[in-house]
């Protein structure tokens, strides 16, 4: 079974926007954190933001501050990455994950921190 299941990735060109959607089951977005992830070919997975719970406060990498937004709806339980001001450096498989725990006032973009993951949406920037 799937818990988090990414979608929204696909085709921009630079300058360009994208949202990525990770819809969960079984965890609680009002009780657990939630990252984002992202692997560009040949190379390792990059922790991109995470949001906490229950207050939503956040965390980004260097590289995707101030052009990506990181969010949840915890009425529909999904978690959203809003990518802005793309470039072909941002071109990579996406992921969200959560851990095993509710951490509550917790946010990491850690990869050994999290447990569970979804199985990825592929952005391509590129003109």
């Amino acid at each position: 079974q799937l818990w988090l299941v990414e979608s929204g990735g696909g085709l921009a060109q630079p300058g360009g926007s994208l949202r990525l959607s990770c819809p969960v089951t079984r965890f609680a977005l009002d009780s657990w954190p939630i990252a984002w992830f992202r692997q560009a070919p040949g190379k390792g997975r990059e922790g991109v933001a995470c949001i906490d719970a229950p207050d939503g406060n956040t965390k980004y990498a260097d590289s995707v501050k101030g052009r990506f937004t990181v969010s949840k709806d915890i009425s529909k339980n999904t978690a959203f990455l809003s990518m802005s001001s793309l470039t072909p450096e941002d071109t990579a498989v996406y992921y969200c994950a959560v851990p095993a725990g509710d951490k509550k006032n917790w946010c990491s973009v850690r990869e050994s921190d999290y447990d569970v993951w979804g199985q990825g949406t592929q952005v391509t920037v590129s003109s």
